[in-house]
């Protein structure tokens, strides 16, 4: 039926278009009393429980940050089969994003180009909402206000910090999204370490995490890896997305479009960072593997090659509102 629907209608629609109007319909399911609790209840993650950054995770597959940037529509979409929903990106104050068009379907190699500069409205305006959240997993991704010059990104971070640590499962640093200039430079260990130094000392007692790209080089995520352990962070969510555009089969004009890939054209190089940093870091740090996650055979393989947890977002876009859920159906079938 979905398969239907997207050949028919959606993918002759404007992808952002087609997000606002889930995310709308996400909103009205969270405004019905109960009714996310029934969804859950139906089709909510309930495979093998992982225990990892002091909670316990009622399966290995969650929601990518970048779907619910706002924190407005998580638990409803818990209801969906996602173990966790990581919100965000949030930034210390609100910001538009990129001029539209700023969102691309590559249909052929079942991914997207996304552009969007960390549209949200700010962190302050997240945090109620965040407080108001049952039973549900929630990890809270913060990134840098793009107004905000790199000598002050620390202090941009910790604001976020200071406001969202309280009400977050778990925090992630992001500084490896392609869409806000200069972000991915915070990566390089002499600027990574003391904006985490300092949201270590913002966060109190949150597990702190840092996202990075796929485009670093072997021997910098090996840097960061170590930094990792040294500073006591608890994982490292593995990979963003990526600037590359090798092997795309898609519409040319839209491959040339700027932002960063998502999809399966990123499952290769996600697992290779994955192998790596679990190689590097043994059993120091979570690890959650983002990138290409289609299958229940993609979740197995990452799990297998070190990943703690997993996390989808373009898959969902092409498997349809019930992908996670017939994942996890095909993981309790062992």
């Amino acid at each position: 039926m979905y398969e239907l629907l997207f050949s028919s209608v959606l993918k002759r629609t404007d992808p952002e278009r087609i997000h606002h109007l889930t995310i709308g319909a996400l909103k009205a399911v969270q405004a019905v009393p109960g009714l996310a609790g029934l969804l859950r209840r139906a089709f909510g993650a309930n495979g093998r429980p992982i225990h990892a950054l002091g909670l316990e995770f009622p399966g290995p597959l969650g929601l990518a940050a970048g779907f619910d940037k706002d924190a407005v529509a998580y638990e409803a979409l818990a209801g969906f089969g996602f173990s966790h929903i990581e919100v965000g990106t949030l930034t210390g104050e609100p910001q538009p994003g990129n001029p539209r068009k700023r969102l691309f379907r590559l249909i052929p190699d079942r991914a997207v180009i996304n552009r969007m500069g960390f549209n949200n409205g700010g962190a302050a305006a997240a945090a109620p909402r965040l407080a108001r959240r049952r039973n549900v997993i929630v990890g809270v991704n913060i990134g840098k206000t793009k107004a905000v010059p790199e000598a002050e990104a620390a202090a941009d971070y910790v604001k976020s910090t200071k406001l969202l640590s309280p009400l977050a499962d778990y925090l992630v640093v992001n500084v490896s999204s392609p869409n806000t200039p200069g972000l991915r430079d915070l990566q390089a260990v002499e600027h990574l370490r003391p904006l985490l130094q300092a949201v270590q000392e913002a966060k109190g007692g949150t597990p702190l995490l840092v996202k990075i790209a796929p485009d670093l080089a072997d021997a910098d995520i090996d840097a960061v890896a170590d930094l990792a352990l040294e500073l006591g962070l608890d994982g490292i969510i593995a990979t963003n997305t990526t600037i590359g555009r090798d092997g795309l089969s898609g519409d040319p004009e839209i491959v040339k479009e700027t932002g960063g890939l998502s999809g399966a054209p990123l499952k290769a190089r996600s697992v290779e960072v994955l192998k790596r940093l679990k190689a590097r870091t043994g059993d120091g740090l979570v690890l959650i593997s983002v990138g290409g996650i289609e299958t229940a055979a993609d979740v197995r393989a990452r799990l297998a090659a070190g990943a703690t947890l997993v996390q989808g977002y373009t898959g969902m876009i092409y498997g349809g509102p019930l992908w996670a859920y017939k994942i996890n159906r095909e993981l309790r079938r062992g």
